[in-house]
């Protein structure tokens, strides 16, 4: 049986962070194909086919979206706003994966729609072991149904 890949949007502005999310995804049980943005605009102009991404199919959307908070040009909490207010996208999954234990920042998410909320760990074991536990997420979640 071939295994389903994943389609996953990973907006994150840190370059560190990023390579080691790619790292622990890459070390599941889940074939995932990561695209990397690095602010919160490319999110908005990838999920919505504009901008750079014009070209892009429309009908193919993430089938989930690891978005940090604190991002250059547009925040997270905005990309989530609009990922979620938007009935073309509203279904995609987002999972916040982002450096904030803040309180507002958490209900915020959850009040926008967030499908999870992770503080990245410091230690990088922590890190990795975090990020391969949401790949479990990902192989055991069914996304909605168009």
């Amino acid at each position: 049986m071939t295994k389903k890949i994943v389609e996953v949007l990973l907006v994150e502005d840190d370059a560190s962070d990023a390579e080691l999310t790619m790292s622990a995804l890459a070390k599941i049980d889940v074939v995932c194909h990561v695209e990397r943005v690095g602010d919160g605009a490319e999110a908005l102009d990838y999920v919505f086919a504009q901008g750079a991404y014009t070209g892009r199919s429309r009908t193919t959307t993430p089938d989930v979206v690891l978005l940090d908070l604190k991002l250059p040009k547009v925040d997270g909490l905005e990309v989530l706003r609009r990922i979620k207010s938007d009935p073309r996208t509203v279904n995609i999954p987002v999972i916040v994966l982002t450096c904030s234990a803040e309180d507002r920042d958490l209900a915020e998410a959850y009040r926008l729609g967030a499908n999870s909320y992770v503080v990245k760990p410091v230690d990088f074991d922590q890190f990795s072991e975090a990020v391969q536990r949401l790949g479990l997420w990902l192989s055991v979640t069914r996304p909605p149904i168009e």
